[in-house]
């Protein structure tokens, strides 16, 4: 396979090695793991040159799924770029992207990368694109598989030139290849080598190609290969000897053979497979801070650049925020920027982008400022001190697949910073399952890949349709073991603010998927006092401070806003026999947060309550896997019935489902 060629004569990956880990004698202390087929992993290694030149050379690791590491690599880049620090002439780190013909055609993330290139939050310098054309995918044929005259013509939007080779000819391709860095280099954009070829045998060992193409297959079967072609041509030319090239196959040959006996010869069974770290993200980090720190913040919203115009319906916002510093009651968006800007003025980096992300889906974060009169932009968040760590927030393209794929692969790179990925609704982040499912569930799993994404999925039932309701926790849960994330609803600010800083200074490296509000973002009752922020840590799980113990005979467990709803329908019918318990992490479930505070009410009833469908929501996993550390007590549900959409289309009907919900927790 093509995949090990690179491995072993680009990498310098050793051929003991790969034969090793076919015959299944693996190291489980390597730095890859082995929970993936042998031709997916990555590895780094130093290439050298003929005349002794050494590059650093780091193959990504990646699926099965066609394309799919194409965002994940320049998110890498980018972020390799970004520590080395050098500005418009930092590109340095060269994004290498290899394609199929059909795959680079067909699949569409392919586009959503390429319109990545060119902008500012997203730019490496351009990207050599090598596209293998085999004239074949598998077993469909270009006039099946592809609209346009090319495979490389979706490179045509942006307007990428487009070099196509004979790969019967080495030299050539060496002189296109040159050509296309060069290009790179002096142009800082992408380029695209189309080297026209073929597939000598099968999609895989088991294919017969001939059954498809056969007419093409008499052809390729009475062709010389490559290098039999290359070495005809150099002894014709006189470069070398037919002599010299016969040598040399023989001691290519004599080499591989050589390892591969030792491999085969090697004693001993497979060693275990490489397993995921139990650890969680712990209370090991401080997350309060200083009030000094909070009205540094604020200053910086209030002492925009000399002569900078804030827009005038925005500036009552500000003003508001600006006070919450000193008198308190600080909202959702606020706590946020006390968390970035906190972090920032620690040391640690903080990355965000989104769809609308700098000024946010719902008018609430202004991260950053546009002057009213002339345009220009102003971002408090990079004007704390001098010696902060950097704060980028970055508008992006409007896609999920490549844009959430372009952050997994910056935060694989830096474990010195906070990266969040926003979606406009937590809804469309299933634009992104590939990489959702293939990179942050099980990347550590299949490759000892290790990411601290974050992912903000505004989620909510506020009776806004089917498309703007569900962040689809029940998805992420499912996908959630051996602690490979953490998934939590929060339900105050401040608790928000703390989990965002346990994320950007633990050391223990795990994505986060947050569930962030909506409607909350200005309910009254849904803010946060000072002292919750220069006190405290995280709280996985939020006793009820009202309900006497002693009085308490049902006790209402739930997430997120749900929360409002319940508490206030307390408060209107004067129930004092019913405690709410917030959950405010749901993986790893806090079992042991949860029986502490559930032993207060020994003889309660226990019920879930959520805003989602029974078959949706924190339900489901909740059901499996709470009743085992409930000492037998039963654990029952309050929810919308099932169904196959998240939500209603009418708001009339949303709102009677609302209160039915509540109705039935405290009947």
């Amino acid at each position: 396979r093509g995949r090990l060629n690179v491995l072993a004569n680009i990498v310098g990956k050793p051929y003991a090695k790969i034969f090793n880990e076919f015959e299944g004698n693996i190291d489980p202390s390597t730095a890859q793991g082995s929970g993936d087929v042998k031709y997916h992993l990555g590895d780094d290694g130093t290439f050298t040159t003929p005349d002794g030149t050494t590059i650093a050379v780091s193959l990504t690791a990646n699926p099965s799924h066609l394309e799919a590491v194409d965002p994940v690599l320049e998110g890498i880049v980018r972020a390799k770029q970004d520590l080395l620090d050098k500005g418009e002439d930092g590109f340095t780190v060269l994004p290498l992207l290899m394609h199929g013909d059909a795959a680079f055609a067909g699949q569409g993330v392919v586009a959503e990368t390429l319109n990545l290139s060119q902008l500012r939050g997203y730019r490496t310098g351009g990207t050599v694109h090598v596209v293998v054309n085999n004239q074949v995918g598998f077993t469909t044929s270009p006039s099946a598989s592809r609209s346009s005259l090319y495979c490389t013509d979706i490179a045509r939007m942006i307007a990428a030139p487009i070099f196509h080779v004979n790969g019967d000819d080495p030299e050539a391709c060496v002189r296109v290849a040159k050509l296309a860095v060069r290009y790179r280099r002096e142009f800082k954009k992408d380029v695209v080598i189309d080297m026209v070829c073929y597939r000598r045998r099968g999609h895989n060992e088991a294919d017969n190609p001939s059954f498809t193409q056969p007419l093409m297959y008499d052809i390729i079967d009475n062709k010389r290969s490559v290098r039999k072609l290359y070495t005809e041509a150099l002894v014709g030319r006189g470069d070398i000897t037919l002599e010299d090239a016969e040598a040399a196959l023989k001691d290519f040959q004599a080499q591989l053979e050589k390892v591969f006996v030792e491999t085969r010869n090697a004693s001993g069974t497979a060693a275990p497979e490489r397993q995921i770290e139990h650890v969680t993200p712990s209370q090991q980090v401080i997350t309060a801070v200083r009030i000094d720190v909070i009205k540094q913040i604020a200053d910086a919203y209030a002492n925009p650049p000399e002569g900078f115009t804030m827009h005038p319906r925005l500036r009552p916002q500000i003003e508001r925020r600006i006070a919450m510093a000193s008198t308190g009651a600080v909202d959702w968006a606020t706590a946020e920027l006390f968390a970035f800007g906190s972090l920032a003025m620690q040391g640690r980096a903080v990355r965000v982008t989104g769809q609308d992300t700098r000024r946010g889906t719902f008018t609430q974060r202004h991260a950053t400022l546009i002057d009213r009169v002339t345009g220009a932009e102003y971002t408090p968040l990079r004007s704390l001190d001098e010696g902060q760590a950097p704060f980028w927030i970055y508008d992006s393209l409007l896609s999920e697949y490549a844009a959430m794929g372009f952050e997994y692969g910056y935060s694989v790179v830096r474990d010195d910073a906070l990266v969040c990925w926003e979606a406009q609704f937590g809804d469309f982040a299933d634009g992104a399952q590939t990489i959702i499912d293939e990179f942050i569930a099980s990347g550590e799993a299949k490759w000892g890949q290790r990411s601290a994404v974050t992912l903000l999925l505004p989620h909510g039932y506020e009776g806004q349709g089917p498309d703007h309701s569900s962040g689809r926790p029940e998805r992420f849960l499912q996908l959630a073991a051996e602690n490979n994330m953490t998934v939590a609803m929060c339900s105050s600010p401040a608790n928000y603010f703390h989990l965002l800083r346990r994320q950007g200074l633990n050391w223990v490296r795990r994505p986060l998927i947050a569930f962030t509000p909506k409607s909350l973002l200005r309910l009254k009752a849904a803010t946060s006092e000072l002292d919750e922020f220069t006190n405290g840590t995280f709280e996985p799980v939020l006793a009820d401070r009202v309900a006497d113990p002693g009085q308490v005979r049902r006790v209402l467990l739930c997430s997120g806003k749900v929360y409002y709803d319940l508490a206030h329908e307390r408060e209107q019918v004067g129930r004092t026999d019913v405690a709410i318990v917030r959950v405010e992490q749901l993986y790893p479930l806090p079992a042991e947060a949860i029986r502490a505070v559930l032993d207060r009410y020994p003889h309660a009833e226990l019920v879930w309550v959520q805003e989602e469908p029974a078959n949706q929501g924190a339900w489901p996993f909740m059901a499996l896997n709470l009743p085992e550390h409930l000492a037998g007590r039963a654990l029952l549900r309050v929810s919308r019935r099932a169904s196959a959409s998240p939500a209603v289309g009418s708001h009339s009907v949303h709102e009677r489902q609302q209160h039915e919900v509540v109705a039935a927790a405290f009947a």
